[in-house]
């Protein structure tokens, strides 16, 4: 059932849906096919009257080619992950069998047990799953030589191996994939672990081309007329693997109609909305947004209020909105904006770090990766039994059946309602409808979590008590607003700048203008070594207590620091 659209019937798509059919057709991998797709982005975008600033950086690809796997007198054919190691000479030994949700891998990849450094080195490590970066990065640590990745079911999907977030910074390089791996069938993939458990032993064979290429990155924006100078800024990947319609032909629709939905309410926009297509999403592990964040790191800074991003939306069979991501600050208003648009009730989704989530580093608040999946029902009914990433949970994600098939007219409406929707809500409200008591009970609950393991080894205390102040002080700040004791300009600068504080501490451990690894951190990432407390033991104790000192340090720092800017905007 919809819900009351603030802004009537669904949107016709036809210039969106337009450029989904074009997109059915054009591959968008290899560097000079993605720019193509740019200027066919470009293109509509004049098309109605909008001015494209047309970027070109230069930027650090892996294009993976052909791959195989060698084992028991025959041939499995396979797909590199991008920037993996090339083999294309053949890389030979021994197979081991590490069951993909074990004990084993686990201790691996999350360090809470030791390796025994004989079982893995100089082995072809075959287990089960995508092939995410921390498994081949921590197979890679533990002396593996390559890695089978045997993939859930009859497709094999497309991936990137690296943990470097966008280019590499020069410390960065050395910690590039050295290992070859290759992911294979589920069915493919029972055979050669049943060779691992005969032991027997498997050739690599994978080609990539890494290097810089030139792509092209188109942004547009719309102008504010109260406050131009802020925008809420709206992103998604164009390039794919193949033709890729789902992820994110849609998005680059969806986009699309929004830019055009958005021209013609540019009246009512008290801030700006710009929105940037990214390339290099896959073969460049976020390349597109992290340059484009780079180069322009002090309008993020000083003038972005919030980011969301545009991944696989109108998907077939996609309509359960259940688990849009978003932050706690966000919860509020995008709930309540997913209730308008679909009359469903949202929970929520902590972000993780995929889908050009760039900005966490910067301290910029968002919602959405992607929008709509496949409800639990409809996956049984089709006899879909894993879940993807994009394509709205559809199975063609990330493979060569990403084509037209997986489109949906109907969804792709509704979807760009629910992002007009939301960014209406944004970029229109008198006061940003961001509400930081919900961010730091968010942060609270994640201190107490922690405390709770912990228990008497160390004290949490003295962070949670400045979160507690924090809280209390975004109270009062709240009432003054809402009583117009606080104006609008000072109030909405105030959400801004506490997300450069408080996104940070929840999401990211280095610096505004870094980016960490391309690997999910946990919560207030400096206090994340709190959760594996009991991996230490007597004579490593001491290495933990030091971490979780420090991390206890920065956050509360943090909070004392957001607190003084509350009491500012107060008049304290």
């Amino acid at each position: 059932m919809d819900g009351d659209r603030a802004f009537g019937a669904l949107p016709t798509v036809d210039l969106g849906w337009d450029l989904v059919t074009a997109f059915a057709t054009q591959p968008r991998e290899k560097p000079e096919d993605v720019n193509r797709g740019a200027d066919m982005i470009a293109e509509r975008l004049r098309r109605i009257g909008l001015t494209v600033t047309m970027h070109e950086p230069r930027l650090f690809l892996s294009l993976p080619g052909k791959a195989s796997v060698s084992a028991g007198g025959r041939t499995f054919r396979g797909k590199p992950p991008a920037f993996s190691r090339a083999a294309p000479e053949g890389l030979s030994g021994p197979l081991l069998y590490v069951p993909g949700q074990s004990g084993d891998i686990m201790g691996v990849v999350m360090g809470s047990g030791p390796v025994d450094p004989d079982r893995y080195r100089g082995k072809i490590v075959v287990t089960e799953g995508m092939g995410l970066p921390m498994v081949l990065d921590a197979l890679e640590k533990a002396g593996a030589r390559g890695v089978i990745c045997v993939n859930p079911g009859e497709r094999i999907h497309w991936g990137t191996a690296s943990t470097v977030w966008g280019t590499p910074e020069v410390d960065d390089i050395a910690r590039l994939p050295k290992i070859t791996s290759v992911a294979v069938s589920n069915e493919d993939g029972r055979e050669i672990i049943a060779m691992a458990k005969a032991g027997g032993e498997a050739t690599l064979f994978s080609e990539l081309t890494t290097g810089w290429f030139p792509q092209k990155l188109p942004v547009v924006e719309i102008p504010g007329t109260v406050e131009p100078d802020q925008f809420v800024f709206v992103h998604g990947h164009y390039d794919s693997w193949d033709v890729g319609v789902g992820d994110n032909g849609t998005g680059n629709a969806c986009m699309l109609e929004l830019a055009r939905l958005l021209q013609e309410r540019r009246g009512e926009l008290r801030r700006s909305v710009r929105l940037a297509w990214w390339p290099a999403h896959s073969t460049g592990r976020y390349g597109g947004s992290a340059w484009y964040l780079d180069a322009h790191a002090m309008e993020f800074a000083e003038r972005c209020v919030v980011h969301m991003n545009c991944d696989s939306p109108g998907c077939i069979d996609a309509t359960d909105y259940r688990d849009v991501v978003m932050m706690s600050e966000m919860k509020r208003a995008v709930t309540d904006v997913i209730r308008r648009v679909t009359g469903q009730t949202a929970h929520g989704k902590r972000p993780n770090r995929s889908s050009d989530y760039t900005f966490y580093n910067i301290g910029i608040s968002a919602a959405f990766m992607a929008s709509s999946m496949l409800t639990p029902e409809r996956m049984a009914e089709r006899g879909i039994d894993y879940r993807v990433g994009g394509c709205g949970g559809n199975l063609g994600w990330h493979a060569e059946d990403d084509t037209l098939d997986i489109a949906d007219r109907t969804v792709l409406a509704k979807d760009t309602a629910l992002y007009l929707e939301a960014v209406m809500e944004f970029a229109t409200a008198e006061v940003l409808p961001v509400d930081w008591r919900d961010g730091v009970d968010d942060l609270l609950g994640h201190v107490d979590g922690y405390q709770k393991t912990l228990g008497a080894r160390f004290d949490l205390g003295p962070a949670r008590a400045a979160l507690v102040h924090l809280r209390e002080r975004l109270e009062a700040f709240a009432a003054a607003t809402a009583a117009g004791k606080v104006p609008a300009k000072e109030a909405n600068a105030l959400l801004r700048n506490l997300g450069r504080d408080l996104v940070p501490l929840n999401f990211a451990k280095k610096g505004p203008f870094a980016q960490d690894p391309a690997m999910t951190l946990p919560p207030i990432p400096v206090l994340g070594v709190a959760a594996e407390i009991d991996r230490f033991g007597e004579d490593t104790i001491g290495f933990a207590l030091t971490t979780l000192l420090r991390g206890r340090n920065h956050v509360e720092a943090t909070a004392r620091r957001a607190t003084e800017r509350v009491d500012r905007a107060l008049g304290a």
